[in-house]
């Protein structure tokens, strides 16, 4: 560890991670990449103008990471979350709920002011 680039590896390597990726929503992940039969599959989460509380949450199945993507994994899962989202979602929790409303990805969002009804819209 002489060099620069082996020092930011090792800070890199305890940084905490800049959001919670839950056991559960780690597992649904895993469940739904091996239906797909595409282990190079990664889920994005993203945030986006619109819903009715002014943002809402996204996901999508995607093989590629771009250059600025923040990555967190969990059980052999990589989630994937752009710069632009990353600054919404920072201490925000993601799991995945199966209840007798029904079975879904859920975030739990410190930084949101308000959420609507269905829990897949806020306002900071």
């Amino acid at each position: 560890m002489n060099t620069v680039t082996d020092m930011q590896e090792l800070d890199m390597a305890q940084m905490p991670a800049p959001l919670v990726f839950t056991d559960n929503a780690a597992k649904k992940v895993k469940e739904l990449i091996e239906e797909e039969g595409s282990p190079d599959l990664k889920l994005r989460v993203f945030v986006s103008g619109g819903g009715c509380s002014g943002f809402q949450y996204g996901f999508t199945f995607e093989e590629e990471v771009n250059d600025d993507d923040t990555q967190v994994q969990k059980d052999s899962v990589t989630l994937l979350i752009d710069p632009m989202s990353l600054q919404y979602l920072m201490g925000a929790e993601i799991d995945y709920q199966d209840s007798l409303q029904g079975s879904q990805f859920v975030i739990r969002n410190p930084q949101a002011t308000t959420t609507c009804g269905c829990g897949s819209s806020f306002s900071v």
